[in-house]
């Protein structure tokens, strides 16, 4: 059934992306885009490159117990799961709690042995104050909209969006805090979806996992902290928006740029299930143009540019990270084997 939903779900967005490329002409998008340039596309690679940094310094504030270094690669290998990857963003989650065990203290000089237990709760409270910090962009983003002709069509959804995500995470953060068997179930959550050889680590350590994310949520200054950084982030993303926009000779002001990312980013959250957002992403980007009255060539090459840095940072990554788990692997098949105590 799962699988049926993933499929169908992306032969929609497959579609959707297809039917608005061939609308707004494929010469056109392809002459916009050529406004960019090499020098252009760097400078985004680059924004992207130091927004990675940021998420990870996000996580860090908010998990000290952690290695920066580690939770930086840990947060990379996440996301460029769920970007580049046929996944939705939860397998990229997934992907992101075994990245985040596999950090090992001969590349990592700084990192410590994490369990399975500990990397979730750590994860899930990385989400959390993502999500909280998103919020936040988003109701900017509303406030920006705002006195745009057309914005109508946005602001209301997108609230009473936001007011049901909120209601939702006060619920899910009471739920990390104090409800004891929707946790458990959440680590059996996670558990089904990795490999045997760690699955029997969560399931019997949920006590383990429910003690680290106590001491996580013990502090909540680290938590506001690491919200705080999170939205720096989010308007960095806008800050790449509006480059992108600039490159593109779309000129706009930095807060019509915050509009137009914090809306889109709402959208994409509605849309979480459609892998990699394709097609959600794009509908969002050319509805937005509108309102902005920027043509549905300009606003697809800055979602194309959007899909384009996350590409470059997000493969390398990916192929680095299949390269340490083989070596990992072969150093794990080296080893004797363990004697058995007399």
């Amino acid at each position: 059934m799962k699988k049926t939903l993933t499929l169908a779900l992306t032969l929609f967005g497959v579609a959707l992306f297809c039917f608005l490329t061939l609308r707004a002409g494929i010469h056109p998008i392809v002459i916009t885009l050529s406004k960019v340039g090499l020098g252009g596309f760097g400078l985004l690679i680059a924004g992207q490159l130091v927004l990675d940094v940021g998420l990870g310094c996000a996580w860090k504030v908010a998990v000290p117990e952690i290695a920066f270094l580690r939770l930086v690669a840990a947060r990379a290998v996440r996301d460029a799961a769920g970007t580049c990857l046929p996944f939705s963003q939860l397998g990229g989650m997934i992907l992101g709690v075994r990245a985040t065990v596999a950090g090992h203290p001969r590349l990592i000089p700084s990192g410590a042995p994490l369990t399975w237990p500990e990397a979730v709760a750590a994860t899930l409270v990385d989400i959390t104050t993502e999500v909280l910090a998103m919020i936040v962009f988003v109701i900017l983003a509303i406030l920006c909209l705002i006195g745009h002709q057309d914005a109508g069509r946005f602001i209301w959804p997108l609230l009473i969006g936001m007011g049901l995500l909120s209601l939702g995470m006060a619920g899910f953060v009471w739920t990390q805090q104090q409800g004891g068997t929707l946790l458990t179930r959440a680590a059996h959550f996670f558990a089904r979806h990795i490999s045997e050889g760690w699955q029997g680590s969560l399931i019997k350590n949920t006590q383990a996992f429910r003690s680290f994310l106590d001491r996580l949520w013990s502090r909540p200054g680290r938590i506001a902290g690491g919200s705080a950084v999170h939205l720096l982030c989010w308007c960095g993303s806008a800050g790449l928006a509006w480059l992108g926009l600039l490159l593109l000779g779309a000129h706009l002001t930095y807060f019509d740029a915050v509009s137009i990312e914090g809306v889109v980013c709402g959208i994409m959250a509605a849309g979480f299930m459609v892998p990699a957002a394709l097609g959600v992403q794009e509908g969002a980007y050319v509805a937005l143009g509108l309102v902005f009255g920027i043509s549905a060539d300009i606003m697809l090459s800055l979602s194309l540019l959007r899909r384009g840095r996350e590409i470059v940072v997000g493969i390398p990554i990916l192929l680095l990270w299949q390269l340490y788990e083989m070596y990992h692997l072969r150093l794990q098949k080296r080893q004797p084997p363990s004697q058995p105590s007399p």
